[in-house]
């Protein structure tokens, strides 16, 4: 037996401490000496020019250091390319304080430091600035005819596949039709902890800037190329984030105007955005989403049609895998995917948790529950019968699919056998219409390189590192596992470092691929430095492993024993302290093994089980019920992977029912800027959430067999409440979010 092993197991978070007791420092929270504020002022016009700004007034005010505006700005990088992130879409990046030119409403204009936060913050409420406004363009809707087909895309941008059989020929020629628009708006991300940068001024033009990021290499990436900085001198430090969702994945302007007065005045600055400026940048897009079904006598797909329409910016394009896992999901031999961008007067779209799937699973999955009705079948038997083998899209087989099992064993747990047909059919015991929805999806398992450190002290103590990031997704819990495991230690005697540039390099935290990236450089590299305890173990006196090989031994309990008799082992301990050294050090990057992939679709899935209660006279819909099936290799954490799932089902709950930035467009302004307006659910809206997770071994994705969970778990979770809706009360609603008016 072995006291070491973690992998799997549901262990709870090891920065748990940390964060409720207060000691995990955020980025605002660094204490710097000799630190001023700064306060972004922003545009209150969507397109035009600034015509003057009255700096002098401002400037007058004790204790204003200085504002800086397009005016004053400092010479920096000449070139578009020396402001694309890793992530930057197609076009001309967005260069806060430019030019006098205004892109889209709140805009960041000029930035105000002072001596304190609240003097920062009065100053630039009085600052005047005179605009010169010109019409400006918010509308989706009105641009349906100006919709393009973008070129080439952001990082994971895939075109949609080429149009197979003849879809138009078979839907005309169908029993069973169907074919709708389906519609929602922008939504924005809303983490708790504001966008903070607190740059550190450490002399002759060297700094740390402890940025909210999702990934700081990449906003180290970003600085030096702008500021004409070495590494060296820009280090970056993000040891904890409240909340991404992909909001921090491009380097917000927050830390380009922090760093930027930083090096002017060459002192520290504190920059924080308030909620309302957050609004800013980035969003999930508003999206048009047009689908033709068509079924066979037997209920099975004779044409699929998906067409997705959605906003980017003017100054980039913006992309999304909308329309791609349409092909992919269900068996069908005639399909046509489309995709189209429009330009408007607003800030470019952002990654948000599922970008592309969350929107394109709401039209594919309430498109699939009509044409169920429409061909007399019940939604899940119309799934399954349409249960897709291969990937078509690329025509190649699965690595491992296990949505099958899904489909059954959720079914089965949630009791759908007991189910009636008909909509308005089933009651709750109050009475109360109820009604029965089912969605899915799928998402990408991907790997990035990443690259690891491990050293082990004589004492046992092993430290790891990398440089990801830690969103609250357990970053932290799964590579001390992973460590712990792999060296056969407890986990308590491992420390796991992130979210520093000064550590080995990782890619951004996203796309749910940290798992299986970051955590096969941390299994590597412990492997490596399992392999230089071993090799020192064998000169220990009377070693019992002297005329062992690497792969006869392991590592358990706090021993390396040979695999065979357990009772032929020494203590690591004891292998460092004889061997004289106080420190044993290894290192190691990782690669996706492209030869072993290339031949298979790597995917995760998941199918979402929702019960919905609806009052006749007031039209209001509670979630009173959900199951999440999902199936995503090798679980590491079940209770770090089971909140991931929770988060994601939340979160859709809140996308079916009343999530939605709501644009005035005579201001080309968001309206609901803040929390109070921007309706999320509370504890009083959630009620009983389950989760499943279907058993799914795959040695082709990563040498951890693990998926990644964070994007799969809110697939299909706002289309199987909508369809639920339509189930309880007969009412189709297409246009998400399901408000009580379109109901009543």
């Amino acid at each position: 037996m072995s006291t070491t092993n973690y992998i799997g197991k549901p262990t709870s978070r090891v920065d748990g401490p940390a964060k409720v007791t207060g000691t995990a420092t955020y980025a605002a929270e660094y204490q710097v000496a000799n630190m001023a504020y700064g306060y972004v002022v922003s545009s209150p016009i969507a397109k035009g020019k600034i015509t003057k700004i009255h700096a002098d007034e401002v400037l007058a005010l004790p204790g204003v250091v200085q504002v800086f505006s397009h005016e004053n700005v400092p010479s920096l990088a000449w070139f578009d390319r020396s402001y694309k992130d890793l992530v930057a879409p197609g076009g001309s990046p967005f260069r806060a304080l430019h030019d006098a030119e205004i892109k889209f409403s709140q805009q960041p204009v000029a930035l105000i430091v002072a001596e304190n936060f609240e003097l920062a913050r009065y100053a630039a409420s009085v600052l005047r600035i005179e605009y010169q406004q010109e019409d400006h363009e918010t509308s989706l809707e009105t641009q349906r005819a100006k919709g393009y087909e973008p070129g080439a895309g952001k990082t994971g941008f895939q075109p949609p596949p080429a149009p197979r059989g003849n879809p138009d020929k078979a839907w005309e020629e169908a029993p069973h039709r169907m074919e709708a628009e389906y519609v929602h708006g922008a939504q924005h991300h809303n983490p708790m902890e504001l966008f903070t940068t607190t740059v550190e001024w450490r002399g002759e033009g060297k700094i740390t800037a402890y940025d909210k990021t999702q990934g700081v290499y990449n906003v180290q990436q970003y600085l030096t190329k702008i500021f004409g900085l070495k590494k060296d001198d820009c280090r970056v430090v993000n040891e904890y984030m409240g909340g991404g969702f992909g909001a921090g994945l491009r380097p917000q302007y927050s830390a380009f105007l922090a760093v930027l007065a930083a090096l002017e005045l060459k002192r520290s600055v504190r920059l924080t955005l308030t909620r309302e400026q957050m609004f800013s940048f980035g969003h999930r897009p508003h999206t048009l989403q047009y689908l033709k079904l068509a079924a066979n006598a037997d209920g099975t797909l004779a044409a699929l049609q998906h067409h997705a329409l959605h906003e980017t910016s003017q100054f980039e394009d913006y992309t999304e895998n909308v329309v791609n896992w349409s092909g992919m999901l269900y068996q069908c031999e005639n399909v046509k995917l489309g995709y189209q961008i429009a330009k408007l007067d607003m800030y470019t779209p952002l990654d948000m948790r599922a970008p592309g799937a969350a929107s394109g699973s709401i039209g594919l999955e309430i498109a699939m529950d009509e044409m169920a009705y429409a061909a007399g079948l019940d939604p899940l038997e119309f799934r399954l019968r349409n249960y897709a083998e291969r990937d078509q899209n690329v025509d190649k087989p699965f690595s491992s699919k296990k949505l099958r099992d899904c489909y059954h064993q959720g079914a089965a747990k949630f009791g759908w056998d007991k189910r009636t047909q008909a909509p308005g059919s089933m009651r709750n015991g109050d009475g109360k219409l109820m009604g029965w929805g089912v969605g899915g999806g799928v998402w990408d398992a991907t790997q990035q390189k990443a690259a690891a450190k491990a050293s082990i002290t004589a004492d046992g103590k092993l430290t790891v590192s990398t440089a990801t990031g830690e969103n609250g997704t357990g970053t932290y819990t799964i590579m001390s596992q992973i460590a712990a495991e792999t060296l056969g230690l407890p986990i308590e005697a491992v420390t796991f470092k992130l979210g520093d540039t000064d550590l080995p390099e990782s890619p951004l935290q996203g796309g749910s691929w940290t798992a299986a990236s970051v955590g096969s450089a941390v299994q590597s590299t412990c492997a490596a430095l399992g392999e230089k305890i071993f090799k020192l173990a064998q000169k220990m006196d009377d070693s019992p492993l002297r005329d062992a090989k690497f792969e006869d031994v392991e590592f358990a309990s706090g021993q390396l024993r040979l695999r065979a008799d357990h009772s032929q082992a020494v203590v690591l301990r004891d292998v460092l302290q004889a061997s004289g050294e106080a420190k044993l050090e290894a290192d190691s990057s990782v690669m996706p093994n492209m030869v072993k992939q290339n031949g298979y679709s790597l995917h995760s899935h998941n199918v979402v089980f929702v019960e919905v209660t609806v009052d006749e006279d007031l039209g209001t819909v509670h979630v009173t019920r959900v199951l999440n099936a999902v199936a995503a290799g090798r679980i590491l954490n079940l209770k770090t992977a089971r909140s991931q799932v929770l988060g994601s089902v939340v979160w859709g709950i809140g996308m079916a029912l009343m999530e939605e930035t709501v644009m005035d467009h005579k201001f080309g302004r968001y309206m609901n800027h803040n929390f109070a307006e921007y309706h999320v659910p509370v504890n009083a809206d959630i009620h009983d959430i389950d989760v499943l997770f279907v058993e799914e071994e795959d040695d082709i994705v990563n040498p951890l067999g693990v998926k990644g969970i964070g994007e799969v778990g809110m697939l299909g979770v706002a289309a199987a409440v909508a369809n639920a809706v339509f189930h309880a009360t007969g009412k189709r609603v297409r246009d998400l979010p399901v408000m009580i008016d379109k109901l009543l």
